[in-house]
C-alpha cells in the first residue's frame, strides 16, 4: 500500500526529530549526515508541494530545549539557523553583485558571550536559538578565550566552541584508560569532535571542561556598545581580534571571486600542507557567506526561521557505488565490538577508500546491511568514510553472537535510541589492551612501534591473545604489511624492536607482566634480593618476600598469588620461553657510552648506587642529558632509589635544571632545607658526566 504525503511527513518529522534530539541533547549519533540531510530535503520537498507544515517539523523548530542540569537564560536577539546549498552556483549567484565574507562553518556549539567593563560576564549556548544554557563558569576555562579585553563596553558576540581533531583523539585515548580502570562496560569514546565538546561544554564541573581542551572562533558581533564599524562585517571581524579573540578565518568575495576562494578551503579541509599534510585540524561541516555591508544585510529582515543576510554552503558530497565484501567486528578494550564495512576500493576526495565505519547495530540495520550488496560511499565532512545508502537492502548480515576476538558470548545493548554489540566475556584479550600496553612500555620491555592503535589492530586481528604472542608475529608477516599504515619498512622497523627487546632482565620481565601493585621499583626490589635468579623470585613465599625492605605483605601476598595461579604460571613461562634473560639492565650503562666507554660501567654503576640508593628524589622541570624525566626516574631506581612526585620532608634532593626557579617545588625545597641540584650536579655525584 502507497504511503500517502501526509503519513510520510509524519514519519519523517518523527524520524528527523528523535535523530536531532540524540545528536544535540545525548550526544549519539542515530543515522549519518548525509542520511539525515538526505530526509529533511524530502520533507521540505513535500512540504513545498503538499502546503503543509506540521507545527513540530525540524524546517520551523530551530534545535531543542536545553538540557535542565544547567540554567537556562532568553537570548536578547534570537538565534536563526541558516538557509543551506550544496551549489557552488547556486552561493555565487546569491550575492547578486554585492561583496561577500565568506568563512568556515565550524562544527561545535554556538556560544553567546557577554562583556562588561572589559570582563567576561556571561555565556550562554544556543539552545533552541531562544533560550541557552548558562555555562558561564565552563567558558572561562575554554584553551583561547579572553576573560578581560580592551573595549570597556558593552560587548555581545557570537562564536563556535570546537574540540580539535588531535585533542579529539587524545582525550578519547584518555576516557577508555579511565572506563578500563573503573570497570565500566560501556563504549565511552565519543563518535566526533562536535559530541564531545557539547559534552565538555555543558558539564556541571568546569574541572572537567578544562581538561577537554575546548577552544572558540568567534564568527559574528551582535553588538558593541558605542561602536562604529562604518557598515562593515569585516571591520567587526578585525575588531574582534583586536580585542584578543581568536576569529573564523574569513576572506572578502565577489562573485568573480568566490569560486577561487571556495576551492581554497576545499583544498585546506582534505589537505592541510602546514600539518605535514594531514586534515584541517578544526573540525567543520561547510562555509558560511554573509553579506558585507551590514545595512544592507539587516534591511533583508528574515524568514520565520532563516535570516536573509546569510547562507551556509555545505560540500557537496562525492560519492561513489561499490561492492559491500564483508563486515569486520572489531573490539574494543572497553568490550564493544563496532561493525567496520570493507568494500572494492574507491576514490574519493583524491585518496582510495576501502573501509568505513557502520558505527553500531542501529546503523547496520538502518542500511538492511549485507554481502555482496551495491552500496554508495562517502566522506563526512570530506574527512570520514561513512556508507551513504544501500542501494540493494538485503538486509542478511549476521549480527555475530560470538566475540570475533576470544569467542565470548556477545550481547546487544540499547542506549538512547542507539543499539551496540558487547562482549560478554571479562578475560577477552581485547579488554586487557592496557596489559600489553604496559608490557611494550620503556619501563619494561621498551619495544617502540608498538602504539596502543597498533596493538588494539593486531589483537583485532587475532595475532595477539598473550605476551609471547608479541615475539611470534613473523607468523603474520603476509597479513600485517597489508594492513592500514603498514607495509614492508614498518614491519621490519617493528621486526627489528621486538628481537631487540628478546635480551632482557628479569626486573623488566617482572614489570611487564603485571602483576598487581609490582611497578619497576617493586620489581627491582625484588630481583636485588633474589640476585636476580628468576626460578627462586617466581617460587619466592610470601614470608621471604615480606622480608624485602619496601615490600609489604599486600604486594608479597599479590606476588606469590600471582605465580601460583595455573594459568599466569603457564603464561609466564611461556613469555621466558621467548626471550633471552641476562642480569645486567641496559638503561644502568646508558650513560656510560656517553661518559666514555663501556669498560667504565662498573665504576659508574657502583658510584651511581652509593650517591642514589635509599634515597628519594623528586623531578621537575625539563631535562637535557636523560631523553625525558621517565629515563631519569628508570635511572634512579635502576640504582635502589626512588621517585616521589611532590617535595616533603622525607625528600633528598629535587632536581631542577633551573635551581633558581620560583616554582612552589623549588620553595617548599628551601622551607625543608632540601637541596636543589641540576641534571649536571645529579650525573656527577652518580661520575655519569655528560
Amino acid at each position: 500500500m502507497e504511503t500517502s504525503p501526509g503519513s510520510r511527513m509524519k514519519e519523517l518529522v518523527d524520524l528527523l526529530n528523535r535523530a536531532s534530539r540524540a545528536y544535540y541533547a545525548q550526544d549519539e549519533e542515530i543515522m549519518s549526515n548525509f542520511e539525515y540531510d538526505r530526509l529533511y530535503d524530502e520533507l521540505v520537498a513535500l512540504e513545498k508541494s503538499t502546503g503543509v507544515v506540521l507545527a513540530d517539523s525540524p524546517t520551523v523548530n530551530v534545535g531543542y530545549e536545553a538540557v535542565d542540569e544547567l540554567p537556562k537564560e532568553r537570548h536578547e536577539k534570537p538565534m536563526l539557523s541558516l538557509d543551506k546549498t550544496k551549489s557552488r552556483e547556486e552561493l555565487q549567484s546569491w550575492l547578486n553583485g554585492h561583496t561577500g565574507l565568506l568563512s568556515w562553518k565550524l562544527d561545535g556549539l554556538t556560544v553567546v558571550l557577554t562583556y562588561e567593563n572589559g570582563q567576561l560576564a556571561k555565556a550562554v549556548t544556543r539552545g533552541n536559538g531562544e533560550v541557552g544554557e548558562v555555562i558561564t563558569a565552563n567558558a572561562r576555562v575554554f584553551k583561547n578565550i579572553p576573560l578581560s579585553i580592551p573595549f570597556k563596553g558593552r560587548l555581545i558576540l557570537r562564536g563556535e566552541a570546537i574540540i580539535r581533531y588531535s585533542d579529539f583523539e587524545k582525550i578519547n585515548e584518555e576516557l577508555e584508560e579511565e572506563a578500563v580502570r573503573e570497570g565500566n562496560p560501556q563504549d565511552v569514546r565519543y563518535k566526533n569532535p562536535r559530541n564531545l565538546c557539547s559534552g565538555s561544554v555543558r558539564q556541571l564541573n568546569n574541572a572537567v571542561t578544562a581538561k577537554r581542551q575546548v577552544r572558540f572562533y568567534a564568527f559574528s558581533l551582535v553588538s558593541a556598545e558605542g561602536e562604529d564599524f562604518g557598515n562593515s562585517r569585516l571591520a567587526q571581524f578585525r575588531f574582534l581580534a583586536e580585542q584578543g579573540f581568536d576569529v573564523v578565518e574569513h576572506y572578502l568575495v565577489e562573485e568573480d571571486t568566490i569560486q577561487e576562494r571556495i576551492s581554497y578551503f576545499e583544498k585546506k579541509i582534505a589537505h592541510d600542507e602546514s600539518r605535514g599534510g594531514k586534515i584541517y585540524d578544526i573540525p567543520s561541516d561547510g562555509l558560511v557567506l554573509l553579506l558585507e555591508d551590514i545595512a544592507y544585510g539587516e534591511s533583508l529582515g528574515s524568514t520565520a526561521k532563516f535570516p536573509r543576510n546569510a547562507i551556509a554552503f555545505k560540500w557537496q558530497d562525492e560519492t561513489r557505488e561499490t561492492i559491500l565484501r564483508e563486515v569486520e567486528w572489531s573490539a574494543s578494550r572497553t568490550g564493544l565490538i563496532n561493525p567496520v564495512a570493507i568494500f572494492d576500493p574507491v576514490e574519493l576526495e583524491g585518496t582510495t577508500v576501502r573501509r568505513a565505519s557502520v558505527h553500531n547495530v542501529s546503523i547496520v540495520r538502518q542500511l538492511k546491511l549485507g554481502i555482496g550488496d551495491t552500496i554508495r560511499v562517502y566522506k563526512a565532512n570530506m574527512i570520514i568514510p561513512q556508507i551513504a545508502e544501500n542501494l540493494t537492502g538485503s538486509d542478511t548480515l549476521q549480527i555475530p553472537e560470538a566475540c570475533p576476538v576470544c569467542g565470548g558470548k556477545t550481547q546487544i545493548r540499547a542506549e538512547n535510541d542507539a543499539e551496540a554489540l558487547f562482549c560478554m566475556n571479562p578475560s577477552c584479550p581485547a579488554k586487557k589492551l592496557k596489559a600489553f600496553s604496559l608490557f611494550v612500555s620503556r619501563s619494561a620491555m621498551n619495544i617502540e612501534g608498538l602504539s596502543e592503535m597498533t596493538l588494539e589492530k593486531f589483537i583485532a586481528e587475532g595475532f595477539i591473545h598473550e605476551f609471547a604472542d608479541i615475539y611470534r608475529l613473523s607468523d603474520h608477516k603476509e597479513k600485517i604489511v597489508q594492513l592500514e599504515g603498514f607495509g614492508e619498512k614498518s614491519y621490519e622497523k617493528l621486526s627489528e624492536a621486538v628481537e631487540a627487546s628478546r635480551r632482557t632482565t628479569p626486573r623488566r620481565l617482572l614489570t611487564a607482566v603485571g602483576i598487581p601493585g609490582i611497578g619497576a621499583s617493586g620489581a627491582r626490589l625484588i630481583c636485588a634480593h633474589f640476585d636476580n635468579d628468576l626460578e627462586k623470585i617466581c617460587q619466592a613465599s610470601p614470608e621471604e618476600l615480606g622480608e624485602i625492605d619496601g615490600i609489604g605483605p599486600v604486594l608479597a601476598k599479590n606476588f606469590s598469588e600471582w605465580f601460583t595461579e595455573e594459568e599466569n604460571a603457564d603464561m609466564f613461562r611461556r613469555l621466558v620461553s621467548e626471550v633471552e634473560i641476562t642480569r645486567q639492565d641496559p638503561s644502568t650503562t646508558s650513560l656510560t657510552a656517553q661518559a666514555g666507554g663501556a669498560e667504565d660501567g662498573n665504576a659508574e654503576a657502583s658510584a651511581a648506587a652509593a650517591a642514589i640508593s635509599g634515597k628519594t628524589f623528586v623531578v621537575t622541570g625539563s631535562v637535557y642529558h636523560f631523553a625525558n624525566r621517565n629515563e631519569l626516574k628508570e635511572y634512579i631506581e635502576n640504582f635502589g632509589g626512588t621517585v616521589a612526585g611532590s617535595v616533603s620532608k622525607k625528600t633528598d634532593y629535587l632536581i631542577n635544571n633551573d635551581a633558581a626557579s620560583a616554582s612552589s617545588k623549588n620553595k617548599k625545597a628551601a622551607a625543608l632545607g632540601i637541596p636543589v641540584i641540576t641534571e649536571e650536579e645529579f650525573m656527577a655525584m652518580c661520575k655519569a658526566r655528560p
